[in-house]
């Protein structure tokens, strides 16, 4: 392949803003649940598992270097815009290029290669829960909630629950990642992903 078509080009864009728009729509439907107290931290778990398929999809448009990097900053970027605080921007550009180098090591046309990447892609998700054990007044701010929401997910989040949440986004990607070749088993056919 020439240097030229290795740029990304407007289609590339498009289809980075399509997919990343479609990821971002089903991520804040799951992140309703987090009016719960209890789903607030299972959305840890649940936007991998549930988003890895989209994410899945992508893949198999995803032919270039750098596109994989810009769909997870633009998630990065959402949060940082919808309050969630700088730490998922920082996961996001980490976990996004690390997905993309995954990527870019099998060709972006390697099944085995696309599993690891969308596994490694979901660890952006724990950038969202760092904000509940390094911010002090974290808690306090949650008083616009419902009576005892605040206190209720605090006792969920002893400090070594930092750690579980780390690992549980990747295992959940992981888990996603392979509903997701399933489903879409025909488009990664098609995509000449074997």
């Amino acid at each position: 392949m020439s240097n030229e078509n290795n740029k990304l080009n407007g289609k590339d864009l498009i289809n980075i803003g399509v997919f990343a728009a479609i990821y971002m729509v089903i991520m804040v439907a799951i992140s309703m649940l987090g009016f719960i107290p209890i789903f607030m931290i299972l959305l840890d778990v649940l936007v991998p598992l549930i988003c890895a398929i989209p994410f899945m999809l992508f893949l198999t448009r995803a032919k270039k270097f750098g596109m994989i990097w810009i769909f997870t900053i633009l998630i990065g970027l959402l949060q940082l815009l919808t309050g969630m605080g700088p730490y998922a921007i920082i996961t996001s550009f980490v976990f996004g290029l690390l997905a993309d180098l995954i990527a870019k090591s099998g060709k972006y046309q390697s099944r085995s290669k696309a599993i690891l990447a969308t596994t490694v892609f979901s660890g952006w998700v724990w950038g969202d829960f760092i904000p509940m054990f390094v911010n002090k007044n974290y808690f306090d701010s949650l008083s616009n909630y419902a009576d005892g929401y605040a206190e209720s997910l605090k006792k969920l989040c002893p400090p070594w629950m930092l750690i579980v949440l780390f690992f549980a986004a990747f295992i959940a990607g992981f888990i996603g990642a392979l509903i997701g070749q399933k489903v879409l088993k025909k488009h990664f056919e098609k995509a000449g992903i074997a």
